[in-house]
């Protein structure tokens, strides 16, 4: 123990003179000269100011994008732009275990089409539940254009727990948006379809059997699950629907939803007819869709729907006699439909028209209450002119895409794509009041809790297309490029450029980081997935492997630093199912297991229960381990897969050992006394202090006790083998004693720090 004490000691005066040295540096180099050497202006530092977040510190806002051609989620702090985590979604990510353990397998079932795995999605626009028309922090959901998919995250633990598929579309980029209490999750879909599943329609029908549509998935907020039997869609003319908003406030129980290609044109570029950008865009304008969400869905309880492939769908014929749908002109090419935070309003941009269009929920409801209609579109939907249902036209430049609202009260923001522009404007008196260039092509942009009810203002996030020159060359693919604006004064403020490597991100939804509120471990034994207890969790002393003909099932744990069990053997063929129950306590205290050569990794984070599954289908001898470094002693976190040819009979060999003597045994029970000393030390300061006030630090103390708890069966074992003067077993438990103290000490003294570090004062005995 001496020994090590000294060279700790060795070591913090190492660090120290770092320090010291480091900070002479710093004394030596003044601002100015940092400036001058870096080039730096004053607003350059400003712009620093504003996005630096001391270490240790943490973001305003988090962010949760969508990750694009990944299928995956990116969560980052806003304004520091540090990525924070990537969640697996609709996609296997090796990290996270997700698709290479049986539980994510289970979720990732969901998302089958066809009855086959599909392993690659294409995500696109994230919504957080909101209570009121207000993020409540509680659950994130996201949908897959490419295949029409509809994923639930828990933002307890940030984990994937549902997939959906809608059986009546084929593809849809019209998800995810929610209604003001979360009731259902509207998703559009995007190139019309037939209904029918798996059943060929020549294009020369397209106007006769293709058809788009709108789904309105139930949610149970209880189950955190969409409930599929609740959830139903409307039938919709073969126009290309594409992004949707739920009314709030006075609109609340409406929705609207964009279309494009409303001339229903069908290309063919291949047989000498104009592309698909030609026909689809001849006509000024397209539609945007009117629904009156809540008597259809009051219609499909009356038994008014028609199934289609196990989905109720309200036909369109039902839609418009019971007075559901309505159409409005917007311009054309639209992306985005966006309700103002008092829900009165809805702005509509077109990418192919320099104007954004602003219309009145008031006139709209006078339109439809007085039967004042310019026609109807040919399937027979009652069309609103759009002058009677416009509030404004402003005029902000070339490629007017999607809109977010500020806190200040009738201020805008608008991508401008051909521009690379955002555009900051005044709706209620229909005027420009600020533009900034971005770099470049913006398409989606974002400002915090920009469409609920309550903006909360303060930045923006502007998500660009290109790149092309504002980082260091990585090859012909570029990243991504999330640039942060300061909104907070009359002039936006160009804050950050961040580089996005994981697909790319088409919305990004923020939230007040104080309404999130993630658990740091699960009760012990949990299936993540399914936030219920696992059926094959065990406590420690509980591990034990059945076998049966052809099945070996083993029950083991997880904790610093030792897998137990620490061989499995099993017979070639036989299905090799191994489940591991976290025991830590301790925040941020993960293990991660994988089998050499068997494409299995799973993530164990403290209490969670994780399954991996296998056929032993070659004889041989597979090391396992932990795969995240979780203590001094991670390397011997292992274990032996021993897969024996059928017949194999054994062989008694002697086992490989180490000779040790009593001398060895009695430096041993020195180190023990030793670093109990430091242990009792650590205890004394820390129950010294207002420790109970700290939760953090509770927890750590619970883990340090469990841990010290562990040594008892250690310490029987030592003690009887010294009495039969077996050295090598009496060596080899002390020393496993001596593991379970490191183990504490280490708890400890990361509880001490944290004290010490969050001004914990003393009490009184």
């Amino acid at each position: 123990m001496k020994l090590f004490t000294k060279q700790t000691a060795t070591l913090a005066l190492a660090a120290g003179m770092g320090f010291a040295a480091v900070s002479s540096a710093w004394s030596a180099e003044s601002l100015q000269d940092v400036m001058k050497r870096r080039g730096l202006s004053q607003q350059n530092l400003l712009a620093a100011a504003k996005t630096y977040v001391p270490t240790g510190g943490r973001d305003e806002f988090i962010a949760f994008s969508s990750g694009g051609q990944s299928g995956q989620m990116i969560v980052y702090g806003i304004p520091s732009m540090r990525i924070l985590k990537y969640i697996a979604v609709f996609t296997p990510e090796p990290w996270q275990g997700y698709g290479f353990d049986e539980e994510s397998k289970e979720v990732l079932k969901g998302g089958r089409i066809d009855g086959k795995d599909i392993t690659w999605g294409d995500t696109h626009h994230p919504a957080l539940s909101e209570t009121n028309g207000k993020y409540d922090g509680q659950f994130l959901f996201i949908n897959d254009k490419a295949n029409p998919r509809l994923a639930v995250l828990d933002l307890r633990d940030f984990e994937t727990k549902q997939i959906v598929v809608n059986p009546i579309f084929k593809s849809e980029h019209g998800g995810a948006f929610v209604t003001p209490n979360t009731d259902y999750i509207i998703e559009a879909a995007q190139y019309p379809t037939p209904f029918a599943n798996k059943k060929f329609v020549p294009l020369e029908r397209f106007n006769e059997e293709y058809r788009g549509g709108v789904t309105y998935w139930k949610f149970d907020r209880k189950e955190g699950k969409i409930d599929v039997k609740k959830s139903f869609s409307l039938e919709l003319p073969p126009y290309s629907q594409d992004l949707s908003d739920a009314g709030k406030g006075p609109s609340d129980g409406w929705s609207f939803t964009n279309s494009f290609c409303t001339e229903r044109y069908v290309g063919g570029i291949e047989k000498g007819r104009p592309p698909y950008e030609a026909g689809c865009s001849a006509k000024d304008t397209d539609y945007m869709h009117v629904i009156n969400w809540k008597r259809a869905a009051e219609l499909v309880a009356q038994g008014k729907a028609k199934k289609i492939n196990g989905m109720d769908v309200l036909m369109m014929d039902v839609s418009i006699k019971e007075g559901v749908l309505f159409l409005i002109p917007e311009p054309k090419s639209p992306h985005g439909v966006d309700v103002t935070p008092d829900g009165k309003l809805i702005t509509v941009a077109g990418k192919l028209d320099t104007h954004v269009s602003v219309y009145s929920f008031e006139k709209i409801q006078a339109a439809i209450k007085a039967k004042k209609f310019e026609g109807k579109d040919p399937y027979g939907i009652p069309v609103i002119a759009m002058q009677d249902a416009l509030h404004k036209q402003v005029q902000l430049g070339l490629g007017p895409l999607h809109t977010q609202y500020d806190s200040k009260k009738c201020v805008a923001y608008t991508s401008l794509y051909v521009d690379s522009q955002v555009a900051k404007w005044d709706y209620c008196e229909g005027k420009v009041l600020d533009k900034i260039s971005i770099h470049y092509n913006i398409g989606h942009l974002m400002t915090m809790e920009g469409d609920t009810m309550d903006p909360k203002g303060h930045y923006l996030v502007a998500l660009n297309k290109l790149a092309i020159d504002r980082f260091n060359p990585v090859g012909p693919l570029h990243p991504q490029n999330h640039q942060l604006i300061d909104i907070s004064n009359d002039k936006m403020q160009l804050l950050y450029d961040m580089p996005v490597p994981l697909g790319e991100p088409h919305y990004v939804v923020a939230i007040d980081a104080k309404m999130l509120k993630p658990g740091v471990r699960y009760k012990v034994g949990t299936n993540s997935r399914t936030d219920k207890p696992s059926a094959g969790a065990v406590h420690a002393g509980e591990e034990h492997t059945d076998k049966k003909p052809g099945k070996v099932e083993v029950f083991g744990t997880l904790i610093r630093s030792h897998i137990t069990p620490e061989t499995i053997e099993a017979t070639v063929g036989d299905e090799v199912t191994i489940h591991l129950t976290n025991l830590e306590r301790a925040q941020d205290e993960t293990h991660g297991f994988t089998v050499s050569t068997y494409n299995v990794h799973a993530s164990a984070e403290p209490g969670k229960t994780v399954t991996v599954k296998f056929k032993a289908d070659k004889e041989g001898v597979y090391p396992y381990y932990c795969t995240e470094f979780c203590s001094a002693l991670h390397l011997e976190m292992e274990g032996y897969l021993l897969v024996k040819p059928k017949g194999y009979k054994e062989i008694k060999v002697a086992a490989a050992k180490a000779e040790y003597t009593k001398a060895d045994y009695d430096k041993q029970l020195k180190k023990i006394a030793d670093t109990q000393a430091v242990i009792d030390s650590v205890v004394g300061f820390i129950t010294s202090q207002n420790y109970k006030d700290f939760p953090d630090v509770v927890a750590l103390v619970e883990d340090a006790t469990d841990q010290l708890n562990r040594m008892k069966e250690s310490k029987a074992k030592h003690e009887e083998a010294a009495k039969k003067q077996d050295w090598q077993q009496a060596t080899l438990w002390a020393e496993q004693v001596w593991q379970y103290q490191v183990k504490a000490a280490d708890i400890g003294l990361r509880a001490k720090t944290y004290l010490e570090q969050h001004g914990s004062h003393k009490v009184g005995k």
